[in-house]
């Protein structure tokens, strides 16, 4: 089964020549972690990981304060700015679907803990922030979005300083441009309108991989009944071989449905099979991957630090999917990345819509090592305008290029700006 499940990432990693990413990101040939069959030697090297520190601090020789922390809306529009004590400035845009009815976190329980801290400190800052005011309370995207929002800004303001784009503040460049896929979601419509569907996306971005949604979502039943039996191998027979494609379920199937619908995607040589189960049934997902040759990927829903190492020590994910705003930004997104890369396993994180997260996803991943070869695209925010210099942010041949200016790499409009009124 093992060699088998090679040959699926090394096809995936082949399809759609997937620029500088290697054979050896998909696989687990040669890393002694992830063929170790003891899960108390792989917690260890884990744990390892999760005490070293992500942000390059030593690019800041002076403390650098937080004096303000500001969180301002304009048409479903969230802008956080950070101002520290020297004048040094940083901004973000929010996860706007999420922030519209999470502000009063963001301005009760999570900017004020940052209030006379040192933005140079950000790793403790995200530890810190979860027990400030019983926030563990609301493990999950309730306390994440909010803190996400606020560490890009800090990263921004960290980058602008220091000359670099903010994913180089986390890690190295290890990905010039990012290969994307066209998300999509179109349950509820039949077999044949998803295809066409899917192919006028495909036709957009010339991308080399796509997704589709299967299943009724969360064990709701499927809309019209049959369309993921009749979808899955339509979608092969349309696209034929040279396209990499990915089924989500987003969490339809119980265990023994998930393993026959399983079947079905592993006859048509399909690339990953995401969140086949609840996404919290830790044990079940592990009985799923054991049972099928197809790689499964899950995390998006994921909060807990803890639960990805358990997913990751016990073999239960080939892919992980953390969502930089769900899980918190990319101090704790790339613990996951570099937990998942000593274990010889892949990242292709989540990206959630609105907002400017699909910038911050391109920064992301220029910095992992263990990057899939496409990505999440849910298209630009138009909504927002923004200048530039060192990226066009256009798709060309399925790709983007990640841009290499400071900060976030961006100027937004300073007239935009204005228009918000501070909450």
């Amino acid at each position: 089964m093992k060699s088998t499940r090679r040959n699926f990432f090394k096809k995936a990693a082949l399809t759609g020549l997937a620029g500088s990413v290697s054979l050896s990101t998909f696989g687990a040939v040669g890393n002694k972690w992830a063929n170790s069959s003891n899960v108390n030697e792989k917690y260890k090297k884990l744990d390892e990981i999760l005490t070293q520190p992500v942000l390059k601090k030593d690019l800041f020789k002076s403390p650098l304060i937080i004096k303000n922390v500001e969180l301002s809306e304009y048409q479903g529009n969230y802008i956080c700015q950070v101002t520290t004590e020297d004048g040094h400035k940083g901004i973000s845009v929010s996860n706007n679907l999420r922030m519209h009815y999470l502000y009063p976190i963001f301005v009760k329980q999570v900017a004020p803990y940052f209030i006379g801290k040192d933005a140079r400190e950000l790793d403790a800052l995200i530890e810190g922030v979860y027990t400030f005011k019983s926030n563990y309370k609301m493990q999950s995207y309730a306390l994440w979005v909010p803190v996400a929002t606020l560490e890009f800004a800090i990263l921004d303001l960290l980058g602008k300083i220091a000359g670099l784009p903010m994913g180089q503040l986390v890690g190295d460049v290890y990905n010039k441009e990012v290969g994307v896929y066209q998300a999509n979601n179109y349950r509820g419509k039949s077999a044949e309108e998803s295809i066409e569907l899917l192919a006028e996306k495909l036709a957009e971005t010339k991308s080399k991989a796509l997704k589709f949604k299967i299943g009724g979502r969360m064990n709701n039943p499927d809309t019209p009944p049959g369309r993921s039996e009749k979808l899955i191998p339509l979608v092969r027979k349309r696209f034929g071989d040279d396209i990499a494609v990915y089924v989500d379920a987003n969490s339809s199937y119980n265990v023994e449905e998930a393993i026959k619908i399983g079947r079905l995607i592993e006859e048509n040589n399909f690339n990953f099979f995401e969140e086949p189960i609840p996404f919290d049934w830790y044990e079940e997902i592990k009985v799923v991957k054991d049972a099928l040759k197809v790689p499964i990927a899950g995390g998006e829903q994921e909060g807990s630090m803890h639960n990805f190492r358990w997913l990751l020590a016990n073999d239960a994910l080939d892919i992980v999917q953390q969502d930089i705003f769900y899980f918190g930004g990319m101090i704790r997104a790339m613990k996951v990345a570099k937990m998942a890369h000593a274990l010889g396993k892949t990242c292709v994180p989540h990206i959630s819509g609105s907002g400017l997260g699909y910038l911050y996803m391109l920064h992301f991943v220029s910095v992992i090592p263990n990057a899939g070869p496409h990505h999440e695209f849910k298209g630009f925010n138009e909504e927002i305008p923004f200048e530039c210099d060192s990226c066009d942010m256009k798709i060309v041949d399925g790709k983007i290029k990640v841009p290499t200016g400071p900060g976030s790499s961006i100027e937004i409009d300073p007239d935009f700006i204005n228009k918000h009124v501070k909450i």
